[in-house]
């Protein structure tokens, strides 16, 4: 039988296998008073369990292994925070564990004793050969368990992006208002550009861009000659005016490090997502807001307000270019697209909130974040088309940004007996 030590983890957690007549492998009666809590980082893998040994109550730990001999080759033997474990837990017992002060560490094998329907769901409707295990048996999990594991997903992912801004936010020293102007800049990059957009906010300072808010020209100036983008020379007006000033500012500023045009990418970006009309759009933007943050996380709190802030046009120069030079035959931007915007949203707005919530403890900007995310239509992207193909449809983006997090966190990873699909999926009818 081929199986993962999470199975294990998981049939001693819900008490998958038959506890009549439990005893140890040393014939020590064994009662279950708590299994512990699960414990996703170091240490043993339960912690804070409780159970009565030959009579003789024990509150400790426990540790889940394939083979006894596991102990050893974890190196366990060895550390102070498996010294308080009081069970071991094996499918097979094929070595003695010895505690530190050299007595038998009480064990018990589970091998024989798991419901035969849990091996048979674990069998059949696991599949861990494919990206999406669960695949096959999808459609038949209840809708209020793949809610619960949306759910549970989704405040995963946006833990990690409020991660990423909380710690620009120790790079601001605290300012609130730098920290969302660097994270629009890093969101506006997408995928293709994100990291040089976000090093390009962090050399130009929000607050020398707000002294210069209403004048777009200098705004585009400071962006796109920080960013190496503005040629050396040019015999358009505007653009001839552009570099002028941007030559004015680097002195008065002592910008004596601008970036390079190799940082960044235009090869792998459609024209509508170069880098040079992005910061122009992201001029447009900065020059009707007087306050960035105060917009996004008091002005702005339904979609329409959003896109009055985010969908403006750019100036006139790049009605009609998507870099320097050659004007296109058509109009190259009237302002980003209302994909674009929903985007912006999802990936800007929603984790500003919640990482704000979360450095001031206040609740309410999850729920505010999930009431915004219902009201944004559903991305289509690879990872929603497997779902949806095997009929787990999304409804709105709060469902589509949970399947991101269920796929590149448990499905990608195979880990999906700790999500709350797959643990449905191997309960099955066992009681």
């Amino acid at each position: 039988m081929q199986f993962r030590e999470d199975f294990l983890q998981l049939v001693w957690k819900y008490l998958y296998f038959d506890r009549k007549n439990l005893k140890t492998v040393e014939d020590q009666s064994i009662e279950i008073l708590s299994v512990g809590f699960h414990n996703q980082g170091e240490g043993p893998d339960f912690r804070d369990a409780s159970i009565v040994l030959d009579g003789v109550k024990l509150h400790g730990h426990v540790e889940v292994h394939r083979l006894a001999s596991d102990w050893k080759q974890h190196s366990h033997g060895g550390d102070p925070a498996y010294n308080s474990v009081i069970l071991h837990v094996v499918w097979e017992n094929d070595r003695e564990v010895l505690r530190n002060d050299g007595t038998s560490m009480p064990t018990l094998e589970l091998k024989g004793r798991i419901f035969l329907d849990v091996w048979r769901n674990y069998e059949s409707l696991l599949d861990f050969r494919s990206d999406l295990p669960c695949a096959h048996a999808l459609a038949n999990v209840p809708g209020i368990i793949r809610f619960s594991a949306l759910e549970k997903a989704l405040v995963g992912r946006l833990y990690d992006k409020s991660d990423l801004i909380l710690h620009m936010l120790d790079q601001t020293k605290g300012d609130w208002e730098e920290t969302a102007y660097r994270w629009l800049f890093t969101c506006y990059g997408f995928k293709t550009n994100s990291r040089p957009m976000g090093e390009l906010a962090a050399l130009v300072p929000y607050k020398i861009l707000q002294k210069h808010r209403n004048q777009i020209s200098t705004l585009e100036a400071m962006l796109l000659g920080q960013a190496g983008l503005l040629p050396e020379s040019s015999e358009e007006p505007y653009v001839a005016h552009l570099i002028d000033e941007y030559r004015f500012l680097q002195k008065k500023f002592k910008w004596d490090s601008p970036m390079l045009r190799q940082h960044w990418n235009f090869m792998g970006a459609r024209p509508t997502n170069f880098p040079t009309l992005r910061l122009a759009q992201l001029a447009a933007v900065l020059a009707q807001a007087p306050g960035l943050l105060q917009s996004v996380m008091e002005g702005s709190r339904e979609f329409s307000a959003f896109k009055m802030l985010f969908q403006v046009a750019p100036s006139d120069y790049w009605r009609y270019h998507y870099s320097f030079g050659k004007p296109t035959e058509r109009i190259a931007s009237k302002g980003i697209s209302g994909g674009t915007l929903e985007l912006l949203i999802i990936n800007f707005v929603i984790p500003l909130w919640f990482a704000y919530g979360r450095y001031f403890q206040q609740e309410e900007w999850q729920e505010r974040c999930f009431d915004l995310l219902q009201t944004i239509p559903a991305e289509q992207n690879f990872i929603t088309r497997k779902f949806g193909d095997k009929g787990f449809l999304a409804a709105n983006a709060f469902d589509s940004q949970g399947m991101i997090g269920l796929f590149r966190g448990f499905c990608e990873a195979q880990k999906c007996l700790s999500c709350k699909v797959g643990q449905s999926l191997l309960k099955g009818q066992s009681k």
